[in-house]
């Protein structure tokens, strides 16, 4: 049948438009969706290969480690900096300020990236992986099912074509 269907030798019994539109905008909500989780995920860990790394731990179910942020390390570069000019020289001081900062700086980069991935990426990779997967599962029988009854509508209708081709013959 669906062979037939796509060569055009078959009808095809045709959904309602209500419902076709709500599997267009299914369709449109999981390709933004994907995409919406991919770059999310770019912002919040430019380097690729750390993104691979996170992934393999995900699907391994291990817990991800900690990484130290740019502005923690920085932070660290800079107090030991000024460790190393002296805590009272006018450089010394500006470093250990500066540095103290940039490590509040790191802190609240590193909370906003676990507060994102926590209540921004979960829902999404959920959507995709329980909501999607069960619409995609459910998009498929409806279609066999579809399939199942144009086949049985052409077998009916070549029936009624025989049998009306014996009364004609007698």
């Amino acid at each position: 049948q669906f062979t037939e269907e796509k060569l055009g030798q078959a009808e095809k019994t045709e959904l309602d438009a209500h419902f076709e539109n709500l599997l267009a905008r299914a369709d449109c909500t999981k390709n933004w969706t994907e995409k919406i989780l991919r770059q999310t995920e770019v912002l919040l860990q430019p380097n690729p290969s750390a993104r691979v790394e996170e992934f393999l731990y995900e699907k391994l179910d291990r817990k991800v480690p900690s990484r130290v942020t740019n502005g923690e390390l920085l932070a660290q570069y800079m107090t030991e900096a000024a460790n190393d000019f002296g805590p009272g020289t006018p450089y010394g001081k500006t470093l250990i300020k500066v540095g103290e900062t940039q490590r509040r700086l790191g802190a609240a980069e590193r909370e906003f990236i676990r507060s994102a991935s926590i209540n921004f990426l979960t829902p999404l990779r959920n959507f995709l992986e329980g909501d999607w997967r069960t619409i995609s599962k459910e998009r498929r029988i409806l279609q066999n099912r579809r399939l199942d009854l144009d086949a049985c509508k052409a077998r009916l209708k070549k029936a009624k074509a025989a049998e009306a081709k014996a009364a004609v013959t007698p």
